[in-house]
């Protein structure tokens, strides 16, 4: 048995979104400043510039987390690397290389409570049952999701689309029923997410942070020749075809 005082509790921690295993607070003022930083934590706290946790309740899910992201822990909590088997490791290893991502995710398992490092950076939780059981993620958002989601290294859907666009080659994708934590550089109430029905959107630079698994995304020319990108003004713009949603972050 154990106990969780003044955290959650607290006056100035404040539960902003809850979903499946994972809880996000939100610390309303930084206590801990020295009074020549007092004023600068005034204002940032007023202009939503605040620190954020992921609380996760292990009995609910195993989770697995980004490498490094575990602050503490509590209860019958314990962590594994997630590899089952020699080949496994090879494939996680093989993804880790193609798109950026650590190679190996810790999964916490058991019965207790498990809380992710503090971070400035806003904390989205996506349900992917709303996302047609696949999602794609921007570069480095990934933090936390339930253990029985399956990541993938997704291709884009031709090769000079990566280097057109000079950006990698793989995203990270995540497949399943289930709960994903993703860090983004922007609120929830600013992002946009745009709903195609076999249509087709384009976006002049790298705006959208996650879109469904189900869509055709490259890079192309912002017109069918290059006078006509050169009358809009536009050169590249990514370009998400098909039937599935995107998040934008349009002030990112």
């Amino acid at each position: 048995m154990y106990q969780i005082k003044n955290f959650m509790e607290n006056d100035d921690v404040k539960v902003i979104d809850s979903l499946g295993a994972f809880s996000v607070v939100e610390y309303q003022r930084d206590l801990s400043v020295m009074p020549e930083t007092a004023m600068e934590a005034f204002y940032a706290s007023q202009m939503n510039v605040r620190k954020r946790q992921v609380v996760c309740d292990v009995s609910k899910s195993n989770v697995t987390v980004q490498a490094g992201a575990m602050q503490w822990m509590v209860g019958n909590v314990k962590a594994t690397t997630g590899i089952k088997g020699v080949g496994d490791l090879f494939g996680k290893a093989v993804r880790g290389s193609v798109t950026g991502e650590s190679a190996i995710k810790p999964e916490y398992t058991g019965d207790g409570t498990l809380v992710l490092e503090p971070t400035y950076q806003h904390i989205l939780l996506l349900d992917l049952s709303k996302w047609n059981g696949s999602v794609v993620l921007d570069d480095g958002l990934f933090l936390a999701c339930e253990s029985s989601l399956k990541h993938k290294a997704v291709m884009r859907s031709n090769l000079s689309s990566a280097v057109a666009g000079n950006e990698g080659l793989f995203n990270l994708g995540i497949q399943g029923n289930g709960i994903v934590c993703l860090e983004s550089p922007c609120p929830k109430e600013e992002l946009v997410e745009v709903t195609l029905d076999k249509d087709v959107l384009k976006v002049d630079g790298n705006f959208a942070i996650a879109w469904s698994g189900s869509l055709e995304f490259t890079v192309e020319r912002s017109g069918k020749s290059l006078l006509g990108s050169a009358a809009s003004g536009e050169g590249l713009v990514n370009v998400y075809r098909g039937t599935g949603k995107v998040l934008l972050a349009p002030v990112r």
